[in-house]
């Protein structure tokens, strides 16, 4: 998990912030931003740009590297920083609170606004960079792509893809994006790698969890990562969410992505409850899917 800098957002001032800009301005075009080049892209003096590098440093903002000339970029702490300042500006989020899940590509945090929210900041790429750009096509057209651009991109799907589905698709309410962050409802249930259903509940949920891909497709996307992690279970129903990987129904690999989300969500079901779990046709399930004939597994069996 990357460091909380909600402190570091009270703390800093506004040329701080127009340092920052800056150092993300010229990120656009290299992965290290000349130290000459930072008056013009933060519109600062010389001397400004000195006394602001040296507080944002030390807070772990921004890292240097001496190159061919001394470069700078923003560390994530320092994007966070951005994302914070235009949320509040914006007066989407009042204050931060704790940590409500760290994952390989996201850390998740409770915010306070009008009511409680969950403030979801993107990490993709940050540890597997080139893993990513493999995996995610929002990074193939792009000679010069950073862990920032990456991240944003993943922020910017997601977004689209919940303000799309929400009300009609079971997925958290999407409330605002800046760079690689979004703010949504905070969704209240257990994740279903940690829940402990029934045996007479086992199939009712997992056809409500095909029910919510089958709308989803309906409404023209496929979530192309259902696993049992993103998954909630409530008492009112399931919640799908973590969407960045979604993708269109019209994609070239969409029938293929769907295929997989069903082969993979009943797996996990077979495996954790291979008693009440029948044998089924994951084929034929996907087919009911796709053709909004979606009903229930047992309609499926093998």
């Amino acid at each position: 998990m990357v460091r909380n800098v909600a402190e570091d957002v009270a703390a800093l001032e506004q040329e701080d912030f127009n340092l920052l800009s800056g150092v993300e301005h010229g990120m656009r075009f290299s992965e290290w931003v000349n130290r000459e080049k930072l008056p013009e892209f933060a519109r600062l003096t010389e001397e400004e740009v000195d006394y602001r590098l040296d507080r944002v440093e030390d807070r772990g903002l921004v890292e240097r590297q001496t190159i061919q000339y001394e470069g700078f970029r923003l560390t994530f702490e320092g994007y966070d920083t951005l994302a914070l300042k235009a949320f509040a500006e914006r007066d989407t989020l009042s204050g931060f609170g704790a940590p409500l899940g760290v994952g390989k590509e996201s850390d998740v945090f409770e915010v306070q606004s009008y009511k409680p929210l969950a403030l979801k900041f993107h990490r993709e790429g940050y540890t597997n960079f080139r893993e990513v750009q493999k995996e995610r096509d929002y990074t193939s057209d792009n000679d010069h792509v950073s862990w920032f651009y990456t991240a944003r991109k993943a922020a910017e799907r997601e977004h689209e893809a919940l303000h799309s589905l929400y009300p009609d698709v079971s997925v958290p309410q999407p409330v605002d994006q800046n760079r690689h962050a979004i703010v949504m409802e905070k969704v209240d249930g257990v994740e279903l790698n940690r829940a402990k259903l029934e045996d007479g509940q086992v199939v009712g949920v997992l056809d409500l969890v095909l029910d919510e891909i089958a709308t989803a497709y309906d409404e023209g996307f496929v979530h192309a990562d259902v696993s049992e992690y993103n998954v909630f279970v409530r008492e009112d129903g399931v919640v799908l969410f973590d969407w960045p990987q979604s993708v269109p129904t019209d994609h070239e690999n969409a029938r293929e992505f769907l295929g997989r989300d069903v082969r993979n969500i009943v797996s996990y079901f077979q495996r954790k409850y291979p008693n009440p779990t029948p044998d089924i046709d994951t084929e034929a399930v996907a087919d009911a899917v796709a053709a909004n004939e979606f009903e229930t597994v047992r309609a499926h069996g093998e």
